[in-house]
């Protein structure tokens, strides 16, 4: 049984790989002062970078939950993800409100994927 972990601190890996399964840790926006458009975009850019440096991509999602500052930002969010997952590749997903770490963050994602091509 082999645990990779990347990008790793004190509190957290950034990317944790086991038995050919991908966890991402919670991915937030690049800019908090965006808007939910934005941060939206932003966040799942950096969701595709990490995917990329562990060998997957958003083909291989498995599940996403999505944390969403306030439910009226949530059709402008879907908007954003719709159009970033690829027809017949949606993951199992949860979407539930919550407060965030820092007030002007609007979303959040935590992702678990398949590592591509995995033997």
């Amino acid at each position: 049984m082999t645990i990779t972990r990347q990008h790793t601190n004190q509190r957290m890996s950034r990317i944790v790989t086991h038995n050919n399964t991908i966890y991402l840790c919670g991915q937030v926006c690049s800019d908090a002062s965006q808007d939910i458009t934005e941060q939206t975009q932003t966040m799942l850019a950096k969701v595709d970078d990490l995917l990329a440096q562990a060998n997957s991509d958003k083909y291989h999602l498995l599940s996403a939950t999505v944390y969403i500052s306030d439910m009226q930002y949530f059709a402008k969010m879907n908007d954003v993800w719709d159009a970033w997952i690829p027809e017949g590749y949606a993951p199992a997903r949860a979407c539930v409100q919550a407060a965030m770490a820092r007030p002007e963050l609007l979303v959040e994602v935590s992702i678990v994927a398949a590592v591509k091509n995995s033997k």
